[in-house]
C-alpha cells in the first residue's frame, strides 16, 4: 500500500489519524522508542502538525490513551504536603478524578486494557513512563526500592478502580470516598514509605 505523503488539512480526520499512528507506535516501540517524526510519518502528516494538535509527546501519549487524568498533576497534588499523609492524599486525589467527569474515560481505558493486547501494551507503557518514573523522583523515594514500591501502589489503585468503577462490587462501589480513603490510604502509605520486611534484601 502506498502511504499518503504531505500535510493533511486540519480537520478531525487528521487528528484521529495522528492518534491512530501514535497508538501503533507507542504499542510497538514503547514510549521512549516512538518519535514524533515517526508518528507523523505513520499518519501521513508533517511533524509540525502533530505539535500543533497535541503540543508535546507526553500530551500526545495521554490523548492516545484517552487518559482521565494528567499523571503529573496527580503526583504533584499527592506529594505536596506532609510526607506522612502521602497515601491519604494520593487516594483522595485518585477518587476525585474517578468520581468526576473523567471517570467514564478511565473505565473505558481499563476495559480496553484487559481486553486487547495492544491496549495492554499501551497501558503498561502508561504505568511505567507516566507514573512510575515520575512518582519515584517526585516522592523522593529510594531509586532502588522506589519502582517496586510505586508498582505496589499501582496494583492497589488499579484494583480499586476495577472493583469500584468497572465491576462495581458492592458495598465498595457505593461507599463514601472518605471511607475508602480511610481504609486504603494507610496501605498506600505503607507501600511508599514504611519498612517492608522480606521485600527488599538487607543492605
Amino acid at each position: 500500500m502506498v502511504r499518503r505523503t504531505g500535510r493533511r488539512p486540519g480537520n478531525p480526520d487528521t487528528r484521529e489519524a495522528i492518534l491512530d499512528a501514535a497508538r501503533t507506535a507507542f504499542a510497538e516501540k514503547g514510549y521512549d522508542g516512538a518519535s514524533i517524526r515517526a508518528i507523523a510519518a505513520g499518519a501521513g502528516v508533517d511533524p509540525a502538525l502533530v505539535h500543533h494538535y497535541f503540543g508535546t509527546k507526553d500530551k500526545l501519549f495521554l490523548a492516545s490513551m484517552n487518559s482521565p487524568m494528567d499523571p503529573l498533576q496527580v503526583i504533584a497534588e499527592a506529594t505536596e504536603g506532609d510526607r506522612s499523609e502521602l497515601g491519604v492524599r494520593l487516594v483522595r486525589t485518585f477518587l476525585r478524578i474517578w468520581d468526576g467527569p473523567g471517570g467514564a474515560a478511565g473505565v473505558a481505558m481499563l476495559r480496553s486494557a484487559v481486553g486487547n493486547e495492544w491496549a495492554t501494551k499501551l497501558f503498561r507503557e502508561f504505568i511505567v513512563t507516566q507514573i512510575l518514573r515520575r512518582a519515584v523522583a517526585k516522592a523522593g523515594l529510594d531509586p532502588v526500592q522506589g519502582r517496586l514500591r510505586v508498582t505496589l501502589v499501582a496494583s492497589q489503585l488499579v484494583g480499586l478502580a476495577m472493583a469500584r468503577y468497572v465491576i462495581k462490587v458492592e458495598p465498595l462501589a457505593s461507599a463514601p470516598p472518605e471511607a475508602i480513603v480511610a481504609a486504603i490510604g494507610p496501605t498506600i502509605q505503607r507501600y511508599l514509605t514504611d519498612d517492608l520486611p522480606g521485600v527488599f534484601p538487607p543492605e
